[in-house]
């Protein structure tokens, strides 16, 4: 099943302005692409050995990716839970730039996502419910009286069989069993991570069902460009790709309607920081503590693979930039609203208040129960595909 229809929406802001501000430019790879290969030292704070465990006869470790550039990823296989991510600043420092934990224990004692694959279902389901074909399903209730990312034990927190692992790249697999978190169909699934020498992380995923259900799937990392742990992220200057957004009800389920971003705080079609808007006295803003809202994308301009420009992030201090690239209809943008700076991270630090933010690739929230979204439907003989892709650089 590759996505459905998208709906078309027209772009604000002129051509040539975007292709200023926005558009990924080729002179960015002079300065982030180099011709040797770089050696980066191990992420000091990282000990594999922390990652070695049996669950349920299977094992757990940690892998590594790296390019020539000197970019570097440590991964588990438990809930393929990105666990560090070194990108070099305009400087040519490095920095960890997502959040998350020391040892597999952490991650397997807090419930969240940091860093996770998340399914079968990415976002929310309204009162955790959908029918298919006249029979209806009941998920696991985790978020009120919803259901969230997946359900109580959902893909972040199982281990996931390794198909492949070089110095650049790693396949995972795993079936989710009929039924699993309430779930219809055993579902196949397949992600690859890709570590480019265009200073790209793409993610593939793929999956095929014996019974008709529904999936979205999508990544979870947690991003401070300043380094993870590094304060608040209020100051990252944003640039979303989206004429429209979603609004959610007061549990954070769309209501069904597709509003424009145009005079709200929700438009970040020109780059502006995170905070400029954010204390507004808004209705969704209340509703979601700041951000926390999937944008509808545009439908171009695309990259050389015919991904769709979603958004990009640039942290000034460091000159740190990331751009999001996807086929997916949607992408929530979350900004951290909900931590509270109780916990700690990998190197100690606390991760306050809108520490960090995400952009997760997908289809919309609840689309079981929205007939008017792009649907998340899969049946028997239908192959879900879907790409996320995040390009790093400094300038």
């Amino acid at each position: 099943m590759k996505h459905p229809n998208k709906p078309i929406f027209i772009l604000f802001f002129s051509c040539a302005l975007f292709m200023i501000q926005c558009k990924p430019s080729k002179e960015q790879k002079k300065d982030t692409i180099q011709s040797e290969p770089v050696m980066v030292e191990p992420v000091s704070h990282i000990d594999p050995v922390d990652f070695e465990k049996v669950i349920d006869n299977d094992s757990v470790h940690l892998f590594t990716l790296t390019n020539k550039n000197g970019l570097q990823l440590t991964i588990t296989n438990y809930g393929q839970r990105l666990v560090s991510l070194m990108v070099p600043d305009k400087k040519g420092a490095y920095d960890d730039i997502v959040l998350g934990y020391r040892t597999l224990k952490e991650y397997m004692d807090k419930k969240n996502f940091y860093g996770a694959t998340v399914g079968r279902y990415g976002n929310r389901i309204g009162k955790a419910k959908f029918s298919i074909d006249g029979n209806d399903y009941a998920l696991a209730v985790n978020n009120n009286q919803n259901h969230l990312h997946g359900g109580i034990k959902g893909f972040e927190s199982v281990v996931w069989k390794v198909d492949e692992h070089n110095d650049h790249r790693i396949v995972f697999s795993r079936v989710s069993p009929d039924m699993e978190e309430g779930y219809p169909g055993n579902l196949s699934v397949k992600v690859s991570y890709d570590l480019t020498d265009d200073n790209e992380l793409q993610i593939r995923y793929r999956a095929e069902t014996d019974k008709p259900t529904v999936v979205n799937l999508t990544h979870h990392s947690f991003f401070n460009l300043k380094g993870e742990g590094n304060g608040n992220v209020n100051d990252h200057v944003v640039m979303i790709n989206a004429d429209a957004f979603t609004p959610v009800d007061d549990g954070l389920i769309p209501t069904g309607k597709i509003e424009k971003v145009m005079g709200t705080p929700f438009d970040f079609l020109q780059p502006k920081t995170i905070g400029r808007d954010i204390a507004m006295d808004d209705e969704q803003l209340l509703k979601g503590r700041g951000y926390d809202h999937n944008f509808v994308l545009n439908e171009g301009p695309k990259n050389d693979e015919g991904l769709v420009f979603a958004a990009r992030v640039l942290e000034p201090s460091s000159g740190r930039t990331m751009e999001v690239y996807t086929d997916e209809p949607g992408v929530q943008f979350y900004g951290g609203n909900f931590m509270d700076g109780s916990e700690l991270g990998k190197t100690g630090k606390p991760y306050v208040n809108q520490g960090a933010f995400c952009f997760e690739t997908q289809h919309f929230p609840d689309s079981p129960n929205k007939p008017n979204f792009p649907s998340t439907l899969l049946r028997p003989g239908e192959i879900y595909t879907s790409t996320c892709v995040y390009k790093f650089g400094a300038e």
